[in-house]
């Protein structure tokens, strides 16, 4: 990969591009818009009485990702973390068992693993897509692992590897079919972290529908916002009615007793939330369209100053939810992220490696050389829809 060191003249000129799509104001990495039924649908809900977690708009948000998605069911959650946690308790990840992830990832991936006593293992991503890697995946398996009595054990910690996360990073798709055969062949459950990538496709398929389940985020700064929020999706009917069960404390159905049948979890979205949420996904396909041509001008206009920047990969259809270029170097990263932070535009760096951080240092890697590489080079830049009413430059 081949890219120019920039300068002060160049850092100047992606800023005044960037105002080209943004305006001379404060630029945030990205912000919520809320321009269609937001106040009308949360306005319903007041009325309603029923603001909490039961009510009419959580069902219809529900209905209306899964639709979306291509899924069978949608169950919604507090927060996309949550989500992940069901997720795994669902395919039956149990305490000191190994869940395969990657470290480039936001921690809360990480952190769903550890809420089950679970133990994360780190492999490497793909530098072309910043998710999991089906050729490291592989490779780590066949070094450290084999089968015994049908399950994937791992001969360094002689633990279970129950499960494997990846996740689509800024929502470019992974190449999530090669990683699912990887895992049908350990018998590995595959489980999709789509916090970032309500969306994006590979080929025709919406991602996190590749595995048995999958996990959203609604969080504030995602391409879609309930203000918090996360959804479980799958197409398996048993999955979906425990997943409802789990996240509504376990409490068994009836028309005023109180009995819990196991220990569930108070992870229920509000309806409140849902009735953003119900707003929000009505405009969603015009969101991606404009996201997508805001892409399409940072990639022409970034290959003309011989960046890099991550754009669709062939046969992948990501929602663009934030943009990524990649730089020469860490210090080059931190020159541009001070530059242009200091003239109010926000960019950040990729995250901190999870495999650097105190809670998760012992945890077994394979070396996580691409990894490493972009944790110093890759930068964030403005990817918000600037207006679903003004029209783009050209």
């Amino acid at each position: 990969m081949v890219m120019n060191k920039i300068n002060k003249i160049e850092n100047q000129k992606i800023i005044d591009f960037i105002r080209t799509i943004y305006g001379k104001d404060f630029i945030p990495l990205h912000r919520p818009v809320f321009e269609g039924n937001e106040k009308k649908y949360l306005l319903e809900c007041v009325d309603s009485n029923f603001v909490s977690s039961i009510g009419r708009k959580v069902v219809e948000f529900e209905n209306q990702v899964a639709d979306f998605v291509g899924a069978k069911f949608a169950i919604a959650t507090v927060n996309g973390t949550a989500a992940l946690q069901v997720s795994l308790k669902l395919v039956g990840v149990r305490q000191n068992d190994e869940v395969i992830t990657q470290a480039l990832s936001f921690i809360a991936t990480c952190n769903a693993i550890h809420y089950l006593d679970a133990h994360p293992v780190f492999v490497d991503v793909d530098v072309d897509t910043m998710g999991l890697s089906p050729d490291a995946l592989r490779d780590f398996l066949e070094e450290h692992a084999e089968i015994r009595d049908g399950y994937a054990i791992n001969k360094v910690s002689g633990r279970r590897i129950s499960a494997c996360v990846p996740m689509h990073t800024f929502g470019i798709p992974c190449k999530i079919e090669e990683i699912k055969k990887v895992c049908d062949k350990w018998n590995i459950v595959l489980v999709e972290d789509i916090a970032e990538s309500l969306g994006s496709y590979v080929g025709k398929s919406h991602t996190g529908t590749f595995g048995k389940v999958a996990a959203l985020s609604f969080n504030g700064n995602k391409i879609i916002t309930t203000g918090g929020g996360g959804m479980i999706i799958t197409n398996d009917i048993e999955f979906a009615l425990r997943a409802k069960h789990i996240v509504t404390t376990a409490k068994v159905p009836h028309l005023y007793e109180f009995v819990h049948d196991e220990i569930g979890y108070n992870y229920r979205l509000p309806n409140l939330n849902a009735a953003l949420g119900c707003a929000q996904i009505e405009r969603l396909p015009e969101m991606l369209v404009i996201k997508a041509n805001i892409a399409e001008q940072y990639a022409n206009f970034f290959a003309s100053i011989g960046i890099n920047f991550y754009y669709s990969p062939v046969g992948r259809t990501p929602n663009y939810w934030l943009n990524a270029i990649i730089l020469e170097s860490a210090e080059e990263r931190n020159e541009f992220l001070n530059f242009t932070n200091d003239q109010e535009v926000m960019t950040r760096p990729i995250w901190r490696l999870i495999s650097k951080l105190t809670m998760y240092q012992h945890c077994q890697n394979d070396g996580l050389k691409n990894s490493l590489w972009l944790e110093e080079r890759v930068v964030n830049i403005p990817s918000s829809v600037p207006n679903l009413t003004l029209k783009l430059p050209t």
